[in-house]
């Protein structure tokens, strides 16, 4: 049997980030399309975990990407409208007992850019 991933999500000026949170992932797949994101993996204890998001708006796919570390799997991915608040994640307004809001990254957008490219720049060196 699957089961989603506890799922964190923080919104930024050019990109959203979700951080899945499953220790130890192997067989990691992430697709992302323009309006849908798709996560499956496994656990060290064979656990299977499936995710998917209808995203609430357009992200540009090819300019997105996911990093993986021993703890988690991080999707950012671009947004078509920058400078554009997403005031949640999914499509429809709810909220999966799965998905939080990731209160330790989530900041006022103000003077933000030069802290999200050296984000990127970091990602983009692993």
């Amino acid at each position: 049997p699957r089961q989603p991933a506890k799922t964190l999500w923080y919104d930024r000026p050019r990109y959203v980030y979700l951080e899945f949170c499953v220790e130890d992932s192997r067989d990691v797949k992430v697709v992302i399309e323009e309006q849908r994101l798709v996560f499956s993996c496994k656990n060290a204890d064979g656990v299977e975990f499936y995710n998917e998001i209808d995203l609430y708006a357009r992200v540009n796919s090819k300019d997105s990407r996911e990093k993986r570390s021993d703890r988690s799997i991080t999707c950012f991915m671009r947004k078509w409208k920058e400078k554009v608040a997403w005031p949640h994640i999914t499509k429809e307004n709810i909220k999966p007992a799965w998905l939080s809001m990731d209160f330790d990254n989530w900041r006022d957008w103000e003077g933000d850019e030069e802290v999200e490219r050296a984000m990127m720049e970091e990602y983009a060196e692993v």
